[in-house]
């Protein structure tokens, strides 16, 4: 059964003031201690087209957008045409009076009469967390902070707004039942996927950012840009994707830990980099958050249409790591251990969001650092008593490492002539080019041998459910939380049913994924595709062919509601 949870939906065109509405209504839910999960829907143009933010609240915790509505934020008429059929039975909408839509359900405020036109938002606030029964306090703080950073001399006629629609809310009947009053919030944060990425990667250490602003991962570098100054971290809008890797190579190569942010098109031009960074065994970390394709696509919505692409990019045979966070805390902890990796093997790594992950907002506790490993790029290993070769033969296969120019504090003992010599071309030990075939023989072996290491450092997948199930669901990535709610509605419908995560994708371990597919009777992949790539990698690489798929490709999340319809329990009492 569901848990006890309310969906609130604000609509509007761009321009209107909708996010301030949502933000400030938003981080006063979550201060007043429930869960959230937000949800945004926004067309590709600046002004104009019809824009939404869901916001599912609940005192308990929560993983996953729920479909149906129980109040509808109109600010425009457009809004109410197009969500009033989502309204649950005793759902309701609320609106301007001016909007001139007569219907008992809906409740009218006079938003004119209770303020001005440039501070309606805040009167709305006010109104919709009187009809949650939100502490006024805790509305009257947040909305201050808010205003203090983003409007601060408008601050006093905000409030004042804000509460001149509380008070009119007061003492009106709704019939709407409202939720139990959570444990204080703790200082939870609210954050999205794209922040989590952001913070993850200052906290690994990251020194070079460079992008080519693309939706829906352009807020990664925003807000690195806003951190880059006090974290020391170099940040550049380069003329397009194919400039921002080369250049975060180049920042690599020279010992400064490189991030690129990117979506599909400009991951596609990244191509060829991804290529030199596996040839100069360069480390580097991208970010790639999907939206639907081919081509523009959908741009401002979510799909993993990605992984195959992800898989195989850039021309050539080289070792790489892909992650695929299912949750916003793992999108911090997974873009750290990204970094991790990309410098213990000098690899490219990817980290692959999505639209809904990358916008979604969630009640987080704080990350900590206490559990996590420094990640320092320099290696102690290098000898100065042997000539310095960039491209060493090792067991490994990964080479010490030095940067061009400098005597490291951990290599002090090397001279500052050191040459450090690297080639895009296949190469000798020491970086030279090379067209000795024996040579290439070797040097591809050497690359190769990093799969083996890589293969030990593997994220777990995540189990949870019946064990030995009548029914598992497979995932990755983004679809995590509506397949763990869809699996404890499965449980309580009288089915032994479990699911699997996996948020590292390549590699996987072959043998423990195949254990847990040989244990279910009946096996279902959850993706948000349309070709079930995720289902092909699995077979690809245990042998198991998984014969049922519930694929989701018209660009919104996944939900519980979609899955169990989708299996064909839908009409079943959930």
């Amino acid at each position: 059964m569901e848990k006890n949870s309310l969906n609130i939906l604000i609509g509007g065109e761009a321009g209107q003031g909708l996010v301030t509405l949502s933000q400030i209504l938003t981080r006063a839910i979550v201060r007043a201690g429930y869960h959230i999960i937000v949800t945004q829907s926004y067309q590709s143009r600046i002004r104009g087209g019809h824009n939404s933010y869901t916001l599912r609240l609940c005192p308990d915790e929560i993983m996953a957008p729920r479909e149906g509505l129980d109040i509808v934020v109109a600010l425009n008429k457009e809004t109410v045409e197009l969500h009033s059929p989502e309204l649950k039975p005793h759902g309701i909408v609320v609106l301007d009076e001016a909007l001139d839509i007569k219907n008992a359900d809906h409740i009218t405020v006079p938003f004119n009469s209770l303020t001005s036109d440039k501070f309606w938002n805040a009167s709305a606030v006010g109104v919709v967390s009187g009809i949650l029964g939100l502490d006024e306090s805790v509305v009257v703080r947040t909305a201050s902070d808010f205003f203090a950073k983003h409007a601060p001399d408008s601050t006093e006629e905000n409030i004042k707004s804000l509460v001149a629609g509380r008070n009119w809310m007061k003492g009106r009947a709704t019939g709407f039942q409202k939720l139990k009053q959570p444990e204080p919030g703790n200082g939870r944060l609210m954050i999205n996927g794209n922040e989590a990425i952001a913070l993850g990667a200052l906290s690994a250490g990251m020194k070079a950012m460079c992008f080519y602003p693309m939706t829906p991962a352009t807020s990664i570098a925003i807000t690195i840009c806003e951190h880059a100054e006090k974290m020391g971290v170099i940040a550049e809008q380069a003329e397009d994707e194919i400039s921002a890797i080369n250049m975060a190579i180049g920042a690599s190569f020279c010992g400064s830990p490189s991030l690129v942010p990117t979506s599909g098109g400009g991951f596609s031009l990244m191509a060829e980099g991804l290529s030199l960074a596996g040839m100069t065994e360069t480390p580097v970390v991208i970010a790639l958050a999907q939206r639907p394709g081919p081509s523009t696509g959908l741009p401002t919505r979510t799909e993993q249409g990605d992984l195959e692409f992800a898989l195989h990019a850039g021309h050539g045979e080289f070792p790489r790591a892909v992650f695929a966070p299912g949750s916003v805390d793992e999108c911090f902890r997974l873009t750290r251990k990204a970094f991790e990796i990309a410098d213990k093997f000098r690899i490219p790594t990817i980290i692959m969001t999505d639209q809904f992950l990358a916008d979604c907002y969630c009640a987080s506790d704080p990350f900590t650092m206490d559990e996590l490993d420094p990640i320092n790029a320099c290696d102690p290993e290098v000898s100065p008593d042997e000539p310095f070769l960039t491209y060493r033969i090792t067991a490994t296969g990964v080479s010490p490492r030095l940067f061009p120019g400098l005597s490291h504090e951990c290599v002090v003992a090397h001279s500052a002539h050191e040459l450090v010599i690297a080639d895009s071309d296949e190469h000798t030990e020491k970086g030279h080019l090379t067209e000795d075939l024996s040579v290439r023989v070797r040097m591809v072996d050497k690359r190769n041998r990093k799969n083996d290491g890589l293969k030990r450092h593997i994220v777990d997948p995540t189990f949870c459910g019946n064990s030995d199930p009548d029914l598992l669901l497979v995932c990755w990535g983004s679809t995590r939380g509506a397949v763990h709610e869809a699996c404890d509605e499965l449980r309580e419908m009288g089915l032994r049913a479990a699911y699997v995560h996996l948020s590292q994708v390549w590699p996987i371990d072959e043998d423990s994924v195949a254990g847990i597919l040989r244990a279910a009777k009946e096996i279902v992949s959850v993706e948000s595709n349309s070709t079930a790539q995720f289902a092909r990698l699995l077979r690809r690489e245990t042998g198991y062919r998984i014969e049922r798929n519930v694929l989701r490709y018209d660009g919104l999340p996944m939900t519980p509601e979609f899955i169990i319809e989708k299996i064909g329990l839908g009409s079943r009492n959930v």
